[in-house]
């Protein structure tokens, strides 16, 4: 069965956006380990899950780095653009995105059923809720949190809809020269 791979940046004190989604907060630029981490990270991938409010922004603004040679992150968007999408979406009946397809159906029998599709793991981008519901329903395989050096005090969380506690095992814990401290568990199961 394909993992699905959770990579989320967030603050120290466990927050992935502000009150308002905020983004200002994140470290840039990231040091070349760190990106060199993304990319083993992401090699086996070869479909993105979004919730669709991330992907509205996500999928275009990728698009456009790709298409930019000069910039330096191309070829990460080149990658971003050209792997296989599949957006959750209640409000959405068409894809206005090449290489994207849209999931309307219930949130668990979906992941699963991609889950179960041949092919390479799975990785996921998303807003708090979007998120928030997968890890509620346990089909994160792998959490990659990237930890900012940072403290907002509140804002969007991912594990705010937590109704018990989910145990999990530390895998790897890596500092990198930006300050960034990437903190990779799996949950235990069973």
């Amino acid at each position: 069965m394909r993992k699905l791979k959770l990579q989320v940046q967030m603050t120290v004190d466990g927050f992935i956006g502000g009150p308002n989604g905020e983004m200002d907060w994140l470290t840039c630029p990231w040091d070349d380990a760190l990106e060199q981490y993304v990319i083993a990270l992401t090699a086996p991938v070869d479909c993105i899950v979004l919730g669709r409010k991330l992907a509205q922004g996500f999928i275009p603004h990728w698009a456009a780095v790709a298409a930019d040679d000069a910039n330096p992150d191309a070829a990460a968007g080149r990658t971003f653009t050209d792997t296989p999408k599949v957006v959750f979406t209640r409000t959405l009946t068409h894809a206005d995105w090449p290489d994207t397809e849209l999931a309307r159906g219930e949130l668990v029998a979906e992941v699963t059923r991609l889950k179960q599709q041949p092919g390479g793991d799975i990785i996921a981008y998303g807003g708090a809720t979007f998120v928030s519901a997968l890890i509620r329903h346990g089909l994160i395989d792998e959490y990659h949190l990237f930890v900012n050096p940072v403290a907002i005090g509140r804002g969007l969380s991912i594990f705010g809809e937590l109704t018990g506690a989910q145990s999990l095992t530390l895998v790897r814990a890596q500092t990198f020269a930006c300050g960034i401290v990437v903190q990779h568990y799996e949950p235990k199961r069973g």
